[in-house]
């Protein structure tokens, strides 16, 4: 009987760390948690009113996705990206994802990439209703669906873990001025040409799609820049 009531217990502690994560990751993509800020898991705690523990679980959770890191007696610091570290980042993006979208233009049936037209929605209507937590999921999952679809769990997984480690956050100013729905149109406009069977134009929209998300990116740095350090989630 007590085993059972501690798998219990183990297993409501997990959900609460999932869900501090979640909103962690939501303070991130709004701007609330600032690059290069040092947030003490006692003080988030106090935000969120919760006990520091679950905190700092699910910070630990976000060290080993690259978005934070742990300073020693003092807490955790978001990871602040470089221009160098986002262009090295796309770099890489490009050079996997631009020849195996093409691939998959050439390879996947109209069925499969039908199939991932319903996500490819999910980002558009996001976009539209200033969702950034849905925006950034769907985003996900439909980059990934396409990719997979190569058949090359690998190369899957590499591109998830860029795709954390460059994740854009602050996109709150974006998303109100509108600057996301573009972005988000480009994916049923890839998909189209994809099912279309133009490989070549697939891989060149993917090339000017990931442009454009490191354009919204230097938008967004330079917003961050010229907004006020006030107001910042937890900050120590």
């Amino acid at each position: 009987m007590s085993e059972l009531k501690s798998r219990k217990l183990i297993s409501v502690q997990e959900h609460l760390r999932d869900q501090v994560a979640n909103a962690l990751r939501a303070a991130l993509i709004a701007g609330e948690l600032q690059p290069g800020v040092i947030y003490s898991a006692p003080t988030l705690a106090a935000e969120y009113g919760v006990s520091a523990t679950p905190v700092r679980e699910a910070m630990l959770d976000l060290a080993r996705e690259g978005l934070v890191e742990a300073v020693r007696n003092k807490g955790f610091r978001v990871t602040e990206l470089s221009e160098r570290d986002l262009d090295e980042y796309t770099e890489i993006r490009a050079l996997i994802e631009i020849p195996t979208i093409g691939r998959v233009a050439r390879t996947a049936s109209r069925e499969q990439l039908e199939a991932v037209r319903p996500v490819a929605e999910e980002i558009v209507t996001a976009a539209q209703g200033g969702d950034l937590i849905a925006y950034l999921e769907s985003d996900r999952r439909f980059h990934l669906d396409l990719l997979a679809l190569a058949g090359n769990a690998r190369l899957v997984e590499t591109v998830a873990d860029l795709r954390k480690r460059s994740r854009l956050y602050g996109l709150t100013d974006l998303s109100q001025e509108g600057s996301l729905v573009g972005s988000a149109r480009e994916h049923t406009a890839l998909l189209d040409i994809m099912i279309a069977g133009d490989a070549e134009g697939a891989e060149e929209h993917m090339r000017r799609h990931l442009a454009h998300v490191r354009t919204l990116w230097a938008a967004r740095k330079g917003e961050a820049k010229r907004a006020a350090p006030s107001g910042r989630l937890g900050a120590r």
